[in-house]
This record gives C-alpha cells, structure tokens and sequence, in this order.
C-alpha cells in the first residue's frame, strides 16, 4: 500500500522523505560530493509499526543507486536495515 507513495528529496530540509496519510516520514541527511550521510529515520508516532520505515529506506537507496551515488549509514535504523539486507552494502563509501 506505501509502495506506491513517492519518495522526495528535500534539498532545503536535507532529508528524503514521503507523505504518509498526512504526515511526513524522513531520512535526514548530510552529502559531501557525491555521498550522502544518513544521520536519522523518522516516521510518526501514528504510523508506526506498518513497514513505513523500511520502504522508506528501500526507496533511499533506489534513488540512490539509479544516481550513482553513495552513503554512508549514521543512522541505527539504517545500520539495521543493512545487517537484513546486506546487498545493499553496495552503496556504503568506504
């Protein structure tokens, strides 16, 4: 069902982020070039629980591979995905 929402990249308030029923779950971030430093995962207290975190990092890293670019994961939410999902150590700059 959240699938289908589109992610954002917020240049202004640095963080990825999509529209959830109203409210707004984001991936705060830093770049340096072409890196992007994932420092926090958000989703409102409301919407918890659903899975909204996980697509929401999903689509970070889509985003972040169909543009070449990298990242490296501040976030514990983030550090968690990766350890499931170890695929996607592929976008990690070392």
């Amino acid at each position: 069902m959240y699938n289908e929402l589109p992610l954002v990249n917020n240049e202004t308030n640095h963080s990825f982020e999509m529209i959830v029923e109203g409210q707004r779950a984001f991936i705060d971030y830093r770049h340096i070039g072409d890196t992007y430093l994932l420092i926090h995962t958000e989703v409102p207290e409301t919407l918890r629980n659903q899975g909204i975190a996980k697509i929401l990092v999903e689509k970070t890293f889509e985003y972040l591979e169909e543009n070449h670019l990298k990242m490296r994961p501040f976030c514990p939410y983030v550090q968690v995905f990766l350890k499931s999902n170890p695929d996607w150590k592929r976008l990690v700059d070392k």
